[in-house]
């Protein structure tokens, strides 16, 4: 059977294949490097992409679909925590006070919502990036927040490192799990095993950080 890939060139040196959560291949290559070799790399690694293809967190379908009207007494997921909604009468902003006091007029707008969290990605993500890659030894040119839905983090041939809006919703050792993954290939680029050492002695709870994700990552996904 055909595979289906996309690629990427880059400046980096090394040609590397990354299976996405919804499903899609994804080869980085170096500039000028030929289709044919593009082509036997990955005939060389299908099964390894089949497998991850295969994985049951990129085909899990959503357990509540998103955009729904929110309720008093539901929760919503933040730092890894359930906390409750309070719908209050009246206008004005989304308050977060160990729950989550939200204007019935904003009940049904998932952007609001949305606007919420990336907030608070916005301001607590990016101290962590500094702070690891403090600890790494490393430097990158900016850490952003994303707002992709497939991808929880990224680091650009330009060392820039990207993380996704819906990190925040996961505990705070799963988001420094993230963080550390994607400065450490500042250092080392594939996934070797020198790489997975370098993330476990920054991130002891590194396992526990990639299991979290598997059970999880089909709630992260969600708008709400």
């Amino acid at each position: 059977m055909e595979l289906d890939y996309k690629i990427v060139f880059s400046k980096r040196k090394t040609l590397t294949i990354t299976v996405e959560r919804d499903r899609s291949v994804v080869v980085t290559a170096p500039t000028g490097t030929s289709p044919g070799k593009i082509h036997e790399v990955v005939e060389s690694r299908k099964l390894w992409i089949y497998e991850k293809i295969r994985h049951v967190q990129k085909s899990d379908p959503l357990p509540h679909p998103p955009g729904k009207e929110s309720v008093t007494g539901e929760s919503l997921l933040y730092l890894g925590r359930s906390y409750r909604i309070e719908l209050v009468e009246g206008s004005g902003e989304i308050r977060f006070e160990q729950k989550f006091i939200v204007p019935r007029a904003l009940a049904d707008k998932s952007s609001a919502f949305q606007n919420w969290f990336r907030a608070r990605a916005e301001d607590k993500i990016p101290k962590r990036a500094i702070m690891h890659a403090k600890n790494l030894g490393v430097k990158f040119k900016e850490a952003k927040i994303g707002y992709g839905k497939y991808r929880w983090g990224s680091c650009t041939p330009s060392d820039n490192v990207i993380f996704n809006w819906r990190l925040i919703k996961a505990p705070m050792f799963v988001i420094d799990y993230v963080v550390v993954h994607e400065l450490a290939h500042l250092i080392e680029q594939n996934h070797t095993p020198r790489f997975w050492n370098i993330v476990r002695v920054q991130i002891p709870a590194m396992e526990k950080a990639k299991a979290w994700l598997l059970k999880n990552g089909t709630l992260l996904e969600q708008d709400l």
